[in-house]
Protein backbone atom coordinates (compact mmCIF):
# COMPACT_ATOMS: atom_id res chain seq x y z
CA UNK A 1 0.00 0.00 0.00
CA UNK A 2 1.59 3.00 -0.54
CA UNK A 3 2.20 5.58 1.95
CA UNK A 4 0.09 8.40 0.89
CA UNK A 5 -2.75 6.06 0.14
CA UNK A 6 -6.05 7.15 2.15
CA UNK A 7 -6.58 6.28 5.68
CA UNK A 8 -9.38 3.55 5.95
CA UNK A 9 -10.09 2.90 2.06
CA UNK A 10 -8.90 -0.69 1.14
CA UNK A 11 -7.08 -1.18 -2.49
CA UNK A 12 -7.62 -4.34 -5.18
CA UNK A 13 -5.25 -4.84 -7.72
CA UNK A 14 -6.04 -7.19 -10.29
CA UNK A 15 -4.85 -8.40 -13.16
CA UNK A 16 -7.70 -8.64 -15.47
CA UNK A 17 -12.00 -9.35 -14.47
CA UNK A 18 -14.90 -8.89 -16.37
CA UNK A 19 -16.00 -5.94 -15.19
CA UNK A 20 -14.82 -4.07 -12.26
CA UNK A 21 -18.84 -3.38 -11.48
CA UNK A 22 -19.61 -6.87 -11.55
CA UNK A 23 -16.54 -7.13 -9.36
CA UNK A 24 -17.71 -5.07 -6.50
CA UNK A 25 -20.99 -6.84 -6.41
CA UNK A 26 -19.53 -10.19 -5.99
CA UNK A 27 -17.12 -8.73 -3.01
CA UNK A 28 -19.83 -6.33 -1.73
CA UNK A 29 -20.48 -9.07 1.29
CA UNK A 30 -16.65 -9.67 2.38
CA UNK A 31 -16.04 -5.99 2.23
CA UNK A 32 -15.06 -4.52 5.59
CA UNK A 33 -15.03 -1.22 4.17
CA UNK A 34 -14.69 1.95 1.41
CA UNK A 35 -12.64 -0.25 -1.21
CA UNK A 36 -11.10 1.16 -4.48
CA UNK A 37 -10.79 -2.14 -7.15
CA UNK A 38 -8.70 -1.75 -10.04
CA UNK A 39 -8.61 -4.05 -12.97
CA UNK A 40 -5.61 -3.69 -15.38
CA UNK A 41 -7.19 -5.27 -18.10
CA UNK A 42 -11.36 -5.87 -18.47
CA UNK A 43 -13.42 -8.27 -20.99
CA UNK A 44 -17.01 -6.57 -20.26
CA UNK A 45 -16.60 -3.19 -19.58
CA UNK A 46 -19.63 -0.91 -19.72
CA UNK A 47 -21.33 2.54 -19.07
CA UNK A 48 -24.29 4.53 -18.72
CA UNK A 49 -27.55 2.87 -19.95
CA UNK A 50 -25.44 -0.37 -20.22
CA UNK A 51 -23.37 0.91 -23.53
CA UNK A 52 -19.80 -0.77 -24.42
CA UNK A 53 -17.33 0.67 -22.48
CA UNK A 54 -13.68 0.32 -24.51
CA UNK A 55 -11.28 -0.18 -22.14
CA UNK A 56 -7.57 -0.62 -24.08
CA UNK A 57 -4.78 -1.75 -22.17
CA UNK A 58 -3.32 0.90 -20.15
CA UNK A 59 -6.28 3.12 -19.49
CA UNK A 60 -7.87 3.22 -16.02
CA UNK A 61 -10.91 0.91 -14.90
CA UNK A 62 -11.92 1.11 -11.27
CA UNK A 63 -14.49 1.02 -9.01
CA UNK A 64 -15.13 2.46 -5.37
CA UNK A 65 -17.27 0.73 -2.98
CA UNK A 66 -19.07 2.38 -0.50
CA UNK A 67 -21.65 1.83 2.20
CA UNK A 68 -23.09 5.34 2.89
CA UNK A 69 -25.53 5.45 5.35
CA UNK A 70 -27.92 7.37 3.67
CA UNK A 71 -30.48 7.38 0.85
CA UNK A 72 -30.29 7.00 -2.42
CA UNK A 73 -30.72 10.82 -3.30
CA UNK A 74 -28.05 11.67 -1.30
CA UNK A 75 -25.95 8.90 -2.30
CA UNK A 76 -25.98 9.89 -5.95
CA UNK A 77 -23.96 13.35 -5.02
CA UNK A 78 -20.63 11.25 -4.72
CA UNK A 79 -21.06 11.74 -9.06
CA UNK A 80 -20.13 15.01 -8.12
CA UNK A 81 -17.38 14.07 -5.72
CA UNK A 82 -16.22 11.58 -8.12
CA UNK A 83 -15.86 14.24 -10.77
CA UNK A 84 -13.78 16.71 -8.89
CA UNK A 85 -11.86 14.02 -7.67
CA UNK A 86 -10.84 13.28 -11.11
CA UNK A 87 -10.44 16.95 -11.85
CA UNK A 88 -7.90 17.33 -9.12
CA UNK A 89 -5.76 14.24 -9.89
CA UNK A 90 -5.60 15.55 -13.73
CA UNK A 91 -4.13 18.46 -12.18
CA UNK A 92 -1.95 16.82 -10.30
CA UNK A 93 -0.52 14.90 -12.92
CA UNK A 94 -0.19 17.28 -15.72
CA UNK A 95 0.29 20.40 -13.88
CA UNK A 96 -2.70 22.44 -15.76
CA UNK A 97 -5.86 22.81 -14.79
CA UNK A 98 -6.91 25.24 -17.77
CA UNK A 99 -7.53 22.27 -20.40
CA UNK A 100 -10.08 19.96 -17.91
CA UNK A 101 -14.50 20.66 -17.34
CA UNK A 102 -16.88 18.98 -15.92
CA UNK A 103 -19.80 17.58 -17.91
CA UNK A 104 -22.47 17.45 -16.02
CA UNK A 105 -23.63 14.52 -14.96
CA UNK A 106 -20.89 12.23 -14.71
CA UNK A 107 -17.93 13.01 -17.09
CA UNK A 108 -14.93 14.66 -17.73
CA UNK A 109 -13.84 16.65 -21.01
CA UNK A 110 -9.84 17.43 -21.51
CA UNK A 111 -10.16 19.97 -24.69
CA UNK A 112 -13.47 19.66 -25.10
CA UNK A 113 -13.54 16.23 -25.60
CA UNK A 114 -14.59 12.87 -23.23
CA UNK A 115 -11.50 11.85 -21.28
CA UNK A 116 -12.93 10.03 -18.50
CA UNK A 117 -16.29 9.07 -17.29
CA UNK A 118 -18.56 7.95 -14.12
CA UNK A 119 -21.49 5.58 -13.45
CA UNK A 120 -22.93 4.75 -10.41
CA UNK A 121 -25.11 1.55 -9.17
CA UNK A 122 -26.54 0.39 -5.84
CA UNK A 123 -28.61 -2.12 -4.32
CA UNK A 124 -31.13 -1.96 -1.16
CA UNK A 125 -34.19 -2.28 0.03
CA UNK A 126 -36.99 0.71 1.06
CA UNK A 127 -34.93 3.65 0.61
CA UNK A 128 -32.00 2.53 2.35
CA UNK A 129 -28.67 1.48 0.16
CA UNK A 130 -26.68 -1.79 1.30
CA UNK A 131 -24.05 -0.90 -1.16
CA UNK A 132 -23.10 2.11 -3.50
CA UNK A 133 -20.54 1.15 -6.59
CA UNK A 134 -18.83 4.23 -8.21
CA UNK A 135 -17.15 3.48 -11.54
CA UNK A 136 -14.65 5.32 -13.25
CA UNK A 137 -13.31 4.68 -17.05
CA UNK A 138 -10.31 6.98 -17.98
CA UNK A 139 -8.89 7.66 -21.30
CA UNK A 140 -4.90 7.41 -20.19
CA UNK A 141 -3.18 6.13 -22.92
CA UNK A 142 -6.09 5.79 -25.84
CA UNK A 143 -9.11 6.88 -27.27
CA UNK A 144 -11.63 4.87 -28.64
CA UNK A 145 -12.52 5.92 -32.39
CA UNK A 146 -15.04 9.10 -32.55
CA UNK A 147 -17.39 7.06 -35.08
CA UNK A 148 -17.61 4.60 -31.90
CA UNK A 149 -19.59 6.86 -29.93
CA UNK A 150 -23.11 7.96 -30.31
CA UNK A 151 -24.10 10.40 -32.31
CA UNK A 152 -23.43 13.78 -31.64
CA UNK A 153 -21.22 13.21 -28.38
CA UNK A 154 -18.57 14.82 -27.26
CA UNK A 155 -15.44 13.11 -29.24
CA UNK A 156 -13.25 10.58 -27.09
CA UNK A 157 -9.86 11.76 -26.35
CA UNK A 158 -6.42 10.44 -24.47
CA UNK A 159 -4.65 12.12 -21.54
CA UNK A 160 -1.09 11.02 -23.22
CA UNK A 161 -2.33 12.38 -26.83
CA UNK A 162 -3.81 15.33 -25.77
CA UNK A 163 -1.04 16.53 -23.03
CA UNK A 164 1.54 14.37 -23.87
CA UNK A 165 1.26 12.86 -19.81
CA UNK A 166 2.04 9.32 -19.50
CA UNK A 167 0.76 8.04 -16.36
CA UNK A 168 0.54 4.33 -15.58
CA UNK A 169 -3.22 3.14 -13.88
CA UNK A 170 -1.90 2.26 -10.11
CA UNK A 171 -0.52 5.49 -10.36
CA UNK A 172 -3.48 7.17 -11.47
CA UNK A 173 -5.64 5.50 -8.52
CA UNK A 174 -3.21 6.78 -5.93
CA UNK A 175 -3.68 10.11 -6.54
CA UNK A 176 -7.22 9.98 -7.58
CA UNK A 177 -7.96 7.55 -4.64
CA UNK A 178 -6.45 10.39 -2.46
CA UNK A 179 -8.32 13.23 -3.95
CA UNK A 180 -11.45 11.38 -3.65
CA UNK A 181 -10.98 10.92 0.32
CA UNK A 182 -10.59 14.82 0.42
CA UNK A 183 -13.35 15.55 -1.19
CA UNK A 184 -15.53 12.65 0.13
CA UNK A 185 -14.78 14.23 3.64
CA UNK A 186 -15.74 17.90 3.00
CA UNK A 187 -19.38 16.13 2.02
CA UNK A 188 -19.64 14.74 5.31
CA UNK A 189 -18.36 17.66 6.98
CA UNK A 190 -19.72 20.13 5.42
CA UNK A 191 -22.61 19.11 3.28
CA UNK A 192 -23.44 19.59 -0.46
CA UNK A 193 -22.81 23.14 -0.77
CA UNK A 194 -19.53 23.49 -0.65
CA UNK A 195 -19.23 20.42 -3.88
CA UNK A 196 -21.45 21.75 -5.18
CA UNK A 197 -20.29 25.60 -5.80
CA UNK A 198 -16.62 23.82 -6.67
CA UNK A 199 -18.27 21.57 -9.28
CA UNK A 200 -20.07 25.01 -10.82
CA UNK A 201 -16.57 26.45 -10.81
CA UNK A 202 -15.44 23.52 -13.39
CA UNK A 203 -18.47 22.98 -15.13
CA UNK A 204 -18.59 23.03 -18.99
CA UNK A 205 -20.83 25.17 -21.08
CA UNK A 206 -22.44 26.75 -17.64
CA UNK A 207 -24.47 29.57 -19.31
CA UNK A 208 -24.68 28.38 -22.58
CA UNK A 209 -27.59 26.45 -24.53
CA UNK A 210 -27.57 22.58 -24.41
CA UNK A 211 -29.62 19.99 -25.00
CA UNK A 212 -30.62 17.54 -23.00
CA UNK A 213 -32.06 13.99 -23.89
CA UNK A 214 -34.39 12.05 -21.89
CA UNK A 215 -35.82 8.51 -22.71
CA UNK A 216 -39.28 10.53 -23.63
CA UNK A 217 -38.03 14.15 -24.83
CA UNK A 218 -35.46 16.53 -26.06
CA UNK A 219 -35.22 20.08 -24.46
CA UNK A 220 -32.81 22.76 -25.53
CA UNK A 221 -32.07 25.41 -22.97
CA UNK A 222 -29.91 27.37 -21.01
CA UNK A 223 -27.49 25.77 -18.69
CA UNK A 224 -28.19 27.88 -15.87
CA UNK A 225 -27.19 26.18 -12.48
CA UNK A 226 -27.28 22.50 -10.81
CA UNK A 227 -29.89 22.97 -7.62
CA UNK A 228 -29.29 21.57 -4.14
CA UNK A 229 -29.92 17.68 -5.42
CA UNK A 230 -27.41 17.70 -8.22
CA UNK A 231 -30.09 18.31 -10.65
CA UNK A 232 -29.27 20.35 -14.53
CA UNK A 233 -31.54 23.27 -14.48
CA UNK A 234 -32.21 24.39 -17.86
CA UNK A 235 -33.52 27.63 -18.96
CA UNK A 236 -36.07 27.62 -22.03
CA UNK A 237 -38.63 29.13 -23.96
CA UNK A 238 -41.61 27.78 -22.05
CA UNK A 239 -39.59 28.13 -18.60
CA UNK A 240 -37.60 26.68 -15.78
CA UNK A 241 -37.12 22.84 -16.38
CA UNK A 242 -35.28 20.45 -13.69
CA UNK A 243 -34.10 17.37 -14.75
CA UNK A 244 -32.64 14.50 -12.36
CA UNK A 245 -31.50 12.79 -14.96
CA UNK A 246 -30.62 13.17 -18.99
CA UNK A 247 -28.00 13.13 -21.09
CA UNK A 248 -26.86 16.22 -22.51
CA UNK A 249 -24.81 17.27 -25.82
CA UNK A 250 -23.26 20.24 -27.23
Amino acid sequence: MPSDWPQGYARVVLDETDSTMLEAQRRVPTLAGPTWILALDQSAARGRRGRAWRNPKGNFAATLVLRPALGANLAALRSFTAALALFDAFVAVTGRPEPFALKWPNDVLLNGGKVAGILLESAGQGGDLSYLSVGIGVNLAAAPPAAEVELGAVRPVSLLSETGASVDPETFLDVLASAYADHERRLSEEGFGPIRDAWLARAARLGETVTARTATESIAGRFETIDATGNIVLGTPGGRRVLPAADIFF
